[in-house]
């Protein structure tokens, strides 16, 4: 089971930093993801790490501003959300894959098995 946490609301410019607690399992062993749905749209990918944390890919729409990272030993993975815009507001979910994936072109929602709850963040203009 998936938790994200660490959502709200702040002011463009803002940053935030979300993340990600795994029970009932052990994800180390998977990639994991953060993808996002803004209303009346499609889920799309933010960002993923492999299983070691070594490798990252970033969408480009928030490379350069997000940063994707995890922490084996804690079972957690988490989101540095930086320079927010009003156009990242949306429910961010959190998502591990039981398949041995290439993180930078699996990005495709339906590559995760594992997905939790979603924490929503609203950026304000």
């Amino acid at each position: 089971q998936l938790q994200a946490y660490g959502g709200g609301l702040v002011q463009a410019g803002g940053s935030l930093r979300l993340a990600c607690a795994a029970s009932g399992r052990t994800f180390s062993s998977y990639p994991m993801a953060w993808f996002r749905q803004a209303p009346g749209k499609e889920r799309e990918f933010v960002a993923a790490v492999s299983r070691s944390g070594d490798y990252t890919y970033h969408a480009q729409s928030v490379k350069g501003r997000f940063t994707i990272s995890r922490d084996n030993a804690k079972n957690s993975v988490c989101l540095q959300m930086n320079s927010l815009t009003p156009e990242d507001t949306a429910v961010y979910y959190c998502a591990a894959s039981s398949l041995a994936l290439r993180i930078q072109y699996n990005t495709a929602s339906g590559y995760y098995d594992y997905w939790g709850q979603g924490t929503l963040v609203t950026v304000s203009s």
